[in-house]
């Protein structure tokens, strides 16, 4: 067996994130940078910071990118690999992606494995990342650096990592409800809400179709979650996929039902609680906090009906080191060797490298670390 803890080819590990603003000032501008193109008048800019000034304008992702950046050192350190440094760029605010490649390459870093804050298939959650990287990739060339290789770690949904702090923090939820209405109530499980048509194009070509594999991926894993919290409590608990955040035109087609639409289902149904299980989400981050914890949480109060929210995985020590265990996998993979592929449900480990036609953007653009990019 291949040395598991040799991250060759592999000299750096970039963490790539959405980004968010740090305070009062900087609300409009992120929101600026996260639309842009699409002609939206400041004004409604301003409306929809509404969400971020609640919270003092500051966005929790940054933090709680910081303390996964901690834990991923700490378990480097622990295993092995603490020669191996961790960056981090963001796609929408400091620290800008291009700014990050720009000190990666200045720092003599040739090849780098990204990990990015998305764990499912969708043109959103994977191939816009991918389109950032060649475009701070091709504007490295056009400064006349010589830009590193990139590649992705595939998705992270269905690692044991991954899954069972979700696991646990479902059963810590039901908990903490009342013993009267533990044992009948109702797990609903959350992820971001986008256009069918999107959804239906996630992952390979050969899965496109109703719901494509953001759908497909996010059901395995609310299967898993759910088995394995029977096993746990004694208790079959019935579940539901749903959504949330939803931000489109009404008359486009996004996937349903909604949170907060789905907790009056379940009153009017007789469920006596809920547990919202996020499963869509790696950290606590502002739709968490406001979709979930501000929002759908006075939807139940209105209605009389208990909820807990259970947690993210954020940076718990066990999504570090599947961190760590994915990126030795593909160094393995990328030197030619077997590696041990950890993953739970009934779809097995996803593709280390995005086929062509995988999660097809709206308007062709080059797109690094897949079958197609133009930086192989």
């Amino acid at each position: 067996m291949p040395d598991q803890r040799d991250p060759a080819p592999y000299d750096a590990l970039l963490l790539l994130s959405f980004g968010g603003p740090e305070g009062p000032d900087d609300v409009v501008p992120f929101l600026e940078n996260v639309t842009r193109g699409r002609g939206i008048p400041k004004e409604r800019l301003k409306e929809v910071g509404q969400h971020y000034f609640l919270f003092g304008g500051v966005s929790p992702i940054n933090e709680q990118n910081r303390a996964l950046i901690d834990a991923l050192r700490k378990d480097f350190a622990e295993h092995g690999l603490d020669g191996l440094p961790v960056y981090w760029g963001n796609r929408n605010w400091a620290p800008y992606l291009v700014d990050t490649l720009r000190e990666m390459a200045a720092d003599g870093r040739r090849r780098i494995a990204v990990l990015t804050t998305s764990a499912y298939a969708s043109y959103s959650g994977c191939r816009q990342y991918r389109e950032n990287l060649a475009e701070a990739l091709a504007t490295l060339e056009a400064e006349g650096i010589e830009p590193p290789r990139v590649d992705k770690l595939r998705h992270s949904f269905n690692h044991p990592g991954f899954v069972r702090p979700m696991v646990d923090g479902v059963v810590k939820s039901l908990a903490e409800l009342d013993e009267d209405v533990r044992a009948g109530a109702h797990l609903a499980f959350t992820t971001h809400s986008i256009p069918t048509a999107a959804a239906d194009t996630s992952g390979p070509v050969e899965g496109h179709g109703d719901g494509g594999a953001y759908v497909a991926e996010h059901l395995d894993v609310a299967r898993v979650i759910a088995e394995a919290v029977r096993e746990e409590t004694g208790v079959a608990h019935p579940w539901q996929l749903v959504y949330q955040s939803r931000s489109g035109a009404p008359h486009i087609p996004w996937l349903e039902p909604d949170i907060c639409d789905h907790l009056e289902e379940r009153h009017a149904a007789g469920v006596p609680a809920v547990v919202m299980v996020p499963i869509g989400f790696v950290s606590d981050h502002m739709e968490v906090l406001y979709d979930l914890d501000t929002e759908a949480t006075a939807k139940a109060a209105e209605l009389g009906l208990p909820v807990r929210r259970s947690a993210t995985v954020g940076a718990d020590p066990r999504f570090a080191a599947a961190v760590r265990e994915l990126l030795l996998e593909r160094a393995a993979a990328e030197r030619g060797l077997p590696a041990e592929r950890c993953a739970l449900g009934a779809l097995g480990p996803s593709h280390d490298l995005c086929p062509v036609g995988c999660c097809p953007a709206r308007a062709p653009k080059p797109a690094a670390a897949g079958a197609d990019s133009p930086y192989a």
